[in-house]
């Protein structure tokens, strides 16, 4: 009984900033800033939608991010998963060594690497274009080591070994052999890939120079002003924004469930 009040509690603490979000964006500021503030959803939700479209090019935003986060991911999800295949099934020379390479690239903070990053997108000429969000995104260290441990784990080497015997290359064991069992592993790096380039502020922010063609979370910046911030519109736009994650994770979280209930039947 106290597990359960204590997972309720959880449950409820972490639900307060979502709900928090939605009593922002359906009251107006003034409400928001007042002694007591209003505690409960109001009814200017409408009002500050208006708002956020017609001071930022809201859908505009909205489509350059989705391009962004299914272009990285997917193609996350091919590499991530090509590479950690290699690493936990293949012995070469130079194995351990690269991939201890590879974790090490994993202490390395982001902002550290925006400057040669952009140096390098500058002599692409991919600067203001979305391959500069897509393409440095591709190689993730974590998906690697996430996708490396899971298979390690999940995909045997007598599968493998059986595959040889039939025949199968590289390329066939990977698609027949070893994608179908770590199913579960790939939903969750999707999400995990998706919702990481969808919140992304910084490095749009940097390279995309041109301020009528930016992300859905730079745009959402925009709405902040130096003065007179209305609070309410910048919550009413970020309210939007979460909408399409949710929707992600619970396509993705269903995935992810049956695929390991599929897997536990099998064991």
């Amino acid at each position: 009984m106290k597990r359960h009040v204590v997972l309720v509690l959880g449950v409820l603490v972490s639900l307060f900033p979502f709900y928090w979000m939605v009593v922002m964006a359906t009251n107006a500021t003034e409400d928001i800033l007042k002694f007591p503030p209003a505690l409960t959803p109001g009814d200017q939700l409408l009002a500050n939608i208006d708002k956020v479209f017609e001071e930022i090019d809201f859908f505009g935003s909205m489509l350059n991010t989705v391009l962004a986060a299914v272009g990285a991911t997917v193609l996350v999800l091919l590499f991530d998963s090509l590479a950690a295949f290699t690493f936990a099934k293949f012995r070469f020379p130079g194995r351990n060594a690269l991939f201890v390479l590879l974790l090490g690239t994993m202490m390395i903070p982001p902002q550290l690497s925006a400057i040669p990053q952009f140096v390098v997108m500058a002599q692409f000429g991919w600067v203001g274009s979305l391959k500069a969000l897509i393409v440095p995104a591709v190689i993730n260290a974590f998906g690697i080591f996430w996708m490396r441990q899971y298979i390690s784990g999940a995909v045997h080497d007598e599968l493998l070994e059986a595959s040889r015997l039939d025949g199968c290359g590289f390329f066939r064991q990977y698609w027949h052999v070893g994608l179908p069992v770590v199913r579960p592993a790939l939903a969750f790096l999707g999400i995990f890939t998706f919702i990481s380039v969808w919140n992304d502020y910084l490095w749009p922010l940097v390279v995309l120079v041109d301020p009528d063609a930016v992300t859905l979370q730079v745009a959402l910046g925009q709405l902040n002003r130096t003065h007179d911030t209305d609070y309410s519109m910048v919550m009413a736009g970020t309210l939007l924004a979460v909408i399409p994650l949710l929707i992600v994770f619970l396509i993705g979280a269903r995935n992810f469930i049956a695929d390991l209930a599929k897997g536990a039947v099998r064991g």
